[in-house]
């Protein structure tokens, strides 16, 4: 497959320290200076992230609800016009074809921002369910470009330049019709990074201009762009999983830790009565968080053992001051109790961190494992997750007094745009 650039390529290839292919074949940016520097910057001030490789299916017509509703394993029927919810949707065996967020514009208008990775197969599983339901799936990803602005001053930063939107009644998951500068965007309180955060719906061909603007206009609030480097340490501390490593078909929703999305009393939708079965038969895996006793994250794919099945041996020291001693060494077993799909350095938290597929047996918050590590066996232990922000009290992170009356609020013009931003089109190409 050949590449895929996003609108912000240029800007990536001047600037960043590499770029490499990724999901959805495209060229993601690794850092611009340090993943440590960036990642923390995050936590601290506010980062810049390109996320355009998501895709956006735009669904319209009379049967459009009834077919979100039939394709999520979420309810969207209590949704209200301006709302996003988070969810999987699943194939008829309960494996997760993707994991979503639909944005709703009214009953016949919604979005779906799929994974990058999965993109394509995303949209051809919508349209395909949309044939005699009354609705029609449009692949808009092309026209979208996606910068996101996510961390503690994201919001005093963003009330100094939107117009259109008050930043700060909007809530968590909430979304709105907005303006920066000449740009009209989308604006969405949301992220992936565990922090106070907001993704902007920009038209693809305005996202460099945007994108310079705000490079430029949040030197005083230390923004700073981050690459994929940082974004995988960022959300690997928040446990939030990305489909490739962490979600494929094999999964189901309960096996990823994700059953508080699932609304099993709806009576119709895909993947339902496997969903049931599974629920009544149990888990025999897990996806757990692990911290590891390493200087070096594991491997996507390393192996796990419980500490019963590994053997141990003493060996002569052969050089240095012990020489002539004994010492103990570690030697996997043969039986395997599970696999690391992502770790990361939690630069926040001063760990080294991993999630991974574990026995269920062997999956509870304390339990002493082994991942092996480049040949060697690594001590690391079952903890409970979110590793950071357990309590998720900075991405509901509400105004204070002081926030309120420290950055004037923009008035909004009176030709402020209160629908759909560019990229809506007369054919229903819909990228907000």
């Amino acid at each position: 497959m050949t590449e895929r650039r996003t609108p912000l390529y240029d800007f990536h290839f001047r600037s960043a320290r590499n770029v490499i292919k990724g999901g959805g074949d495209f060229m993601y940016p690794t850092s611009y200076t340090s993943p440590v520097e960036e990642h923390l910057n995050v936590r601290r001030n506010v980062g810049m992230q390109d996320l355009s490789t998501m895709g956006e299916v735009d669904v319209k017509g009379p049967g459009a609800e009834r077919l979100i509703r039939r394709l999520l394993v979420n309810e969207v029927k209590d949704m209200e016009p301006g709302q996003l919810r988070y969810s999987t949707m699943c194939n008829e065996r309960g494996g997760i074809v993707d994991d979503v967020t639909v944005y709703k514009f009214d009953e016949e208008h919604f979005m779906v921002v799929t994974s990058s990775g999965p993109r394509l197969k995303t949209y051809r599983w919508i349209s395909e369910h949309a044939r005699g339901a009354s609705a029609y799936a449009t692949d808009i990803t092309a026209g979208i470009a996606l910068p996101v602005v996510q961390g503690p001053r994201s919001r005093r930063f963003l009330k100094t330049l939107v117009e259109g939107v008050d930043l700060d009644g909007l809530r968590f998951f909430r979304f709105a019709p907005g303006r920066i500068g000449e740009v009209e965007v989308l604006i969405s309180r949301s992220g992936f990074t565990g922090e106070l955060g907001y993704e902007l719906y920009t038209p693809a061909d305005q996202a460099g201009v945007l994108w310079e603007f705000l490079l430029d206009k949040g030197r005083e609030f230390d923004l700073r762009p981050y690459g994929v480097e940082a974004m995988q340490s960022l959300r690997i501390e928040k446990s939030l999983p990305l489909y490739g490593p962490d979600i494929s078909e094999d999964d189901t929703p309960f096996h990823v830790g994700l059953s508080r999305w699932i609304r099993l009393e709806k009576r119709d939708f895909v993947g339902r009565e496997a969903l049931l079965r599974l629920q009544e038969r149990g888990l025999e895996r897990r996806w757990t968080g692990l911290a590891l006793e390493s200087e070096v994250p594991a491997t996507a794919g390393a192996k796990v053992y419980s500490v019963g099945d590994v053997a141990t041996f003493r060996e002569v020291v052969e050089t240095g001051a012990e020489a002539g001693e004994y010492e103990d060494t570690l030697m996997p077993g043969d039986r395997q109790v599970g696999r690391v799909t992502s770790s990361a350095m939690g630069h926040s938290v001063g760990r080294m961190l991993a999630m991974a597929y574990l026995d269920t047996a062997h999956s509870w918050p304390g339990n002493n494992v082994i991942v092996e590590i480049n040949g060697r066996p690594i001590p690391a232990r079952v903890s409970p997750t979110p590793f950071f922000d357990p309590e998720n009290a900075r991405i509901r992170s509400e105004p204070t007094e002081d926030e309120r009356r420290s950055e004037p609020r923009p008035v909004p013009t009176t030709n402020s745009r209160q629908n759909v931003p560019a990229r809506q089109s007369s054919n229903g190409g819909s990228g907000s």
